[in-house]
C-alpha cells in the first residue's frame, strides 16, 4: 500500500513539471572483474569453463536515461560515495542546462546525503525518490542488466577499466529507440507509461 502511494506521488508530480521539463532515471550499478556467471553453450557432457586470473577489482558505473527520449548518460567511478554522486551530477546539469530537470532514483546515502541534495537543488534538478527495495520500477535496472548479459557474463577482462570501456561502448551503442524497448519503456506496462504519454509527446 505504501508503495503505490509512493508511485501515486511520483505520477502527480510528473503531471505537474513545468515547460522544458526532462525526466531521467538515474542508477548505479557495480562492475566486478570477476564476471557474472550465465548459462552457456558448450559440448555435451563438456562443462563449460570460465578462467578467471584470481584477483578481482571493481567499478561503478553511474548512469541516466531520458524517459522521452532515450538519451543516456554515464560515468564510471571507482566507487559509489556521495561525492561521486554529485560528481554524476555535475555531468546532468551541463547536459541540461537551461531545462527543469526531475531525477528519479533510490535512496541510497549517497544520493539522500545532505551535500548531494543541497547540490541538486542548486542546480535546479528535483530530486524524486522511488519507493524503497523496488528496482524493478528504475528502467536503468533493466538496462544494466541486458548489459552485464552482453558483455560481463563468463569472460574476464585484462582489467576492469577494459571491460568498463566495453560495456560503456555497447550501451552508448544502442540507438534511443533500441534503449527504450531493452528498459521496457515502449511496454504498455510500464508503470508511467501513461502519465509519460499525457505530459510529454513519447515515440510509440
Amino acid at each position: 500500500m505504501r508503495n503505490e502511494k509512493k508511485k501515486h506521488h511520483i505520477r502527480h508530480m510528473l503531471g505537474c513539471l513545468p515547460q522544458r521539463s526532462v525526466v531521467l532515471a538515474e542508477d548505479e550499478t557495480d562492475l566486478l572483474l570477476f564476471p557474472p556467471l550465465r548459462a552457456m553453450w558448450s559440448l555435451r557432457s563438456m562443462p563449460a569453463e570460465v578462467l578467471l586470473s584470481g584477483w578481482n577489482a571493481r567499478r561503478t558505473v553511474f548512469g541516466c536515461m531520458n524517459l522521452t527520449t532515450g538519451h543516456r548518460l554515464f560515468q564510471v567511478r571507482h566507487r559509489q560515495r556521495a561525492q561521486d554522486f554529485q560528481a554524476f551530477l555535475q555531468q546532468v546539469h551541463r547536459q541540461y542546462r537551461g531545462w527543469h530537470v526531475t531525477l528519479l532514483l533510490d535512496s541510497d546515502r549517497s544520493h539522500t546525503a545532505v551535500a548531494s541534495q543541497a547540490l541538486a537543488a542548486k542546480f535546479g534538478i528535483q530530486l524524486l525518490w522511488l519507493p524503497k527495495r523496488t528496482p524493478e520500477l528504475n528502467p536503468m535496472y533493466t538496462l544494466w542488466g541486458q548489459g552485464k548479459d552482453a558483455i560481463c557474463a563468463n569472460k574476464q577482462y585484462a582489467s576492469i577499466d577494459e571491460q568498463a570501456a566495453h560495456f560503456l561502448h555497447h550501451l552508448a551503442g544502442l540507438s534511443n529507440a533500441q534503449a527504450m524497448r531493452t528498459a521496457g519503456l515502449q511496454s504498455p506496462h510500464f508503470w508511467l507509461r501513461k502519465t509519460l504519454l499525457m505530459k510529454f509527446s513519447v515515440p510509440a
